[in-house]
């Protein structure tokens, strides 16, 4: 799903200029694919800025700018940080039947959202997997705006459109267009700050997973939601991609604002606890098995109605084999499919995302494990270059989120 093109000159660069939380995310990122790569409209941006470009999910963007990977990820926690995610899938639904038709295909409860609501939801298979995790906002101009994985971006639009010929073809109206928008990710405690000035309206209005249609810093619709992938206070703002530089270039000139790369933003989504499609979530786990069940509206579960409700329903009345946890390590740190061991070195599940923490200053993992064995407090094992080291599982979030929910 993610791959650099050249993965040993990649590794060398990121880890004299980061060190070793720098190759954990190499590793991350690689999977090795050779193809034309596609770029965001910020890619001249980004070299001029000295970004280290590597190739995710088909597409080129910076691993890490000057700063090295810790010194990015603790800025974004104490300051703020500028992130590039032009490359996600923005979709616009249209038409009076668009809500039924997205509820078709996910286990949110859309219609129970306000305007400018946003919920994250998932889309799911009919034998309960996760198609790909996406946020879906119900906007007040009568469409749902949705971002989704650039690593999914295929699958989902095959997914979706075959969906939407049937609805389609059963006599409803909903239609989708994909967007051609740039989008920019700004996070940290210092966001309100570098914004608000920027902004006609008050972002103590805009609670977490809220979104508005405004002007930043004179760049007209500009699309703001208070959301992002890193446990922080944040927006992601969809603005035109030819104003998309401006934009960034303004955004920059406060200096408490850094640019940041693919690395930072993984490490910090991990401390977070959130899942990387691919990596913690896929087609093979359900929503329950990934703690995701919260994803789950109240009135969806009651009708039954979204795609692999008889088996994810299940799960959630009898409790599922298996559960995504958190595991804490010192020494070696634990990689991707790293084996997790009982006490008595018996094979319990593996690992799906490590690394060591820039803010505890411990390795932080998460992982799948039978439900039995879910207890916070719990001793288990890793099996790292063959050697085993003791880890503990811990409840996620590893650092605690910072999102505004409200004054």
């Amino acid at each position: 799903m993610m791959a650099i093109r050249n993965l040993g000159r990649a590794v060398r660069t990121l880890r004299a200029a980061s060190g070793p939380v720098a190759g954990a995310q190499v590793r991350l990122l690689c999977s090795g694919t050779q193809h034309e790569l596609k770029k965001t409209p910020l890619y001249d941006f980004h070299i001029e800025h000295g970004g280290k470009m590597v190739d995710f999910a088909g597409w080129s963007l910076p691993v890490l700018y000057t700063d090295s990977l810790i010194t990015s990820h603790l800025h974004t926690r104490s300051k703020c940080s500028l992130f590039d995610v032009s490359h996600m899938l923005q979709t616009n639904v249209t038409g009076k039947d668009r809500v039924k038709f997205v509820e078709s295909l996910t286990v949110a409860d859309i219609a129970g959202l306000k305007d400018n609501q946003g919920t994250l939801s998932l889309l799911t298979t009919d034998s309960g997997g996760i198609i790909d995790d996406l946020i879906v906002t119900k906007t007040a101009d009568r469409s749902l705006y949705i971002v989704s994985n650039a690593g999914c971006m295929q699958k989902d639009l095959a997914h979706i459109e075959e969906r939407l010929k049937a609805f389609q073809g059963a006599h409803y109206d909903a239609h989708i267009e994909v967007m051609d928008h740039a989008l920019l990710a700004l996070q940290g405690p210092a966001m309100v700050k570098v914004l608000q000035p920027g902004l006609n309206g008050n972002l103590s209005d805009l609670p977490f997973m809220c979104s508005i249609v405004t002007s930043v810093f004179g760049i007209p619709d500009c699309r703001i939601t208070r959301c992002g992938y890193t446990g922080e206070d944040g927006v992601e703002i969809s603005v035109e991609q030819t104003s998309s530089v401006q934009l960034a270039e303004l955004l920059l000139n406060n200096a408490d604002v850094h640019l940041a790369g693919l690395g930072a933003r993984d490490s910090l989504r991990l401390e977070a606890g959130l899942c990387l499609y691919g990596n913690d979530i896929s087609e093979e786990t359900t929503p329950v098995e990934a703690g995701l069940t919260w994803t789950i509206g109240k009135r969806r579960r009651q009708a039954a109605d979204f795609p692999g409700a008889s088996v994810i329903l299940k799960q959630i009345a009898n409790k599922p084999a298996r559960r995504r946890l958190g595991l804490v390590s010192t020494g070696a740190p634990a990689r991707q499919h790293t084996a997790i061991l009982n006490q008595k070195q018996e094979p319990l599940g593996e690992v799906t995302s490590g690394c060591p923490s820039p803010c505890l200053k411990k390795n932080i993992a998460m992982g799948y494990l039978p439900t039995g064995c879910a207890k916070a407090g719990t001793p288990v094992l890793l099996e790292v270059r063959k050697k085993l080291v003791e880890a503990v599982i811990t409840k996620m979030p590893f650092v605690p989120n910072n999102y505004f929910t409200g004054p």
